[in-house]
């Protein structure tokens, strides 16, 4: 991979016009727990979200972020963006433990703002570019460089970039690998993302680019997420699928929290619902932590935005009495890999979690198979 790629311009490419022949056919997304390459962060920016360049607030945002990226680094490779005039303190912060690739940068939700990455009909990795417009255009999130961040990793990575007409985040979704994807109505559906797509039109495009073919739709997300600086509903703050098939739900259980009665709707919502295959949803309930408020409001703490690596789950942490009861319902949920405890306090301060720093890159299918015979 080249590691200072070229910088892009300044019109953000074009979604409707993909770069190469896979783009017209569908292609299917790898659960989180497929076999991935590499995992690719981004390397926080000085903005309004973290505050100026020396600042206190940007220092502790970029020690939690290279936290994570030193723990899943111990298991595959780690790529994280860096903004050209952070490319040396990213370098120092970071270490020689992960690759730096340097384009430019408005924020660091790699999650939302990267590639999302598929298969093609031969196996081959692509990237799935989105449109990325600011969490539904809002006045606090610039999004011109972070718009165009998708089409610079696919050419960093050497990969085929596949646009969409669909304004989407990776962390609007998540999918369990057997054709089953859970969304939020409020996010897809936001008249300031996809104004004049219906409901079906938005499945269409997310099933031709997921390889999904049903859909569960969560009427609404998280209290803290309609706030000023929320994203209005992102799923993967609240509800994700595991390997057998289960979805993580997130639960509060303190009557006191406005999240109480919220998250008693969304599992009423798995209830009633069935996966691709038409069998019921098995649900496995992840209680909240006890801490209620930080030092302004009530906080949307939560363990479903955990980060599946190769051989390791990286878990927000607390430090809260509820920390090693959640890292015991993830052990179980995901029995082949270690657990580890990941303080993310300053990440959700910010406005996100570990799942939304970070984007997993799949081998190539049936490279873990090449891999073992290889090795042979």
């Amino acid at each position: 991979m080249d590691p200072t790629p070229s910088t892009p311009s300044s019109t953000v490419p074009s979604s409707t016009e993909p770069s190469g022949t896979a783009a017209s056919l569908a292609t299917t997304m790898p659960p989180e727990w497929a076999p991935h390459a590499r995992t690719w962060m981004a390397f926080p920016p000085a903005n309004e979200t973290f505050g100026p360049q020396g600042s206190a607030s940007l220092d502790r945002a970029r020690t939690a972020w290279t936290q994570v990226a030193w723990t899943i680094a111990a298991a595959e490779a780690v790529t994280v963006v860096a903004d050209p005039a952070d490319a040396e303190a990213a370098r120092q912060a970071l270490g020689e433990v992960v690759e730096i690739v340097t384009l430019p940068l408005d924020d660091a939700w790699m999650r939302d703002i990267g590639l999302t990455f598929v298969h093609t009909s031969d196996g081959a990795v692509a990237g799935v570019d989105w449109i990325f417009n600011g969490w539904g255009d809002q006045p606090w999130a610039p999004h011109s460089r972070d718009a165009q961040v998708g089409a610079a990793m696919a050419e960093a990575a050497g990969l085929e970039r596949i646009g969409s007409q669909l304004v989407n985040e990776g962390g609007a979704f998540h999918l369990d690998g057997r054709g089953t994807v859970l969304l939020t109505r409020t996010v897809q559906c936001d008249p300031d993302r996809n104004p004049g797509l219906t409901a079906e039109e938005i499945e269409q495009e997310l099933h031709t680019r997921l390889g999904t073919r049903h859909a569960v739709w969560f009427p609404r997300g998280l209290t803290r997420d309609y706030d000023e600086f929320g994203t209005r509903g992102h799923v993967d703050m609240f509800a994700c699928f595991t390997p057998s098939g289960a979805v993580l739900l997130h639960r509060q259980d303190d009557p006191a929290h406005p999240d109480h009665e919220v998250t008693r709707q969304m599992r009423e919502v798995l209830e009633a619902s069935v996966d691709a295959d038409g069998r019921p949803l098995r649900i496995i309930d992840v209680p909240a932590p006890r801490t209620l408020r930080d030092e302004d409001e009530f906080v949307d703490w939560t363990y479903i935005n955990h980060y599946v690596a190769d051989g390791m789950v990286v878990l927000c942490a607390y430090d809260d009495p509820q920390d090693e009861q959640a890292a015991a319902i993830l052990a179980e949920a995901y029995p082949d890999r270690r657990v580890e405890l990941v303080d993310a306090r300053d990440i959700l301060r910010f406005g996100g979690g570990i799942h939304c720093i970070t984007q997993q890159q799949p081998r190539p299918r049936g490279a873990d198979c090449e891999d073992s015979e290889a090795r042979r």
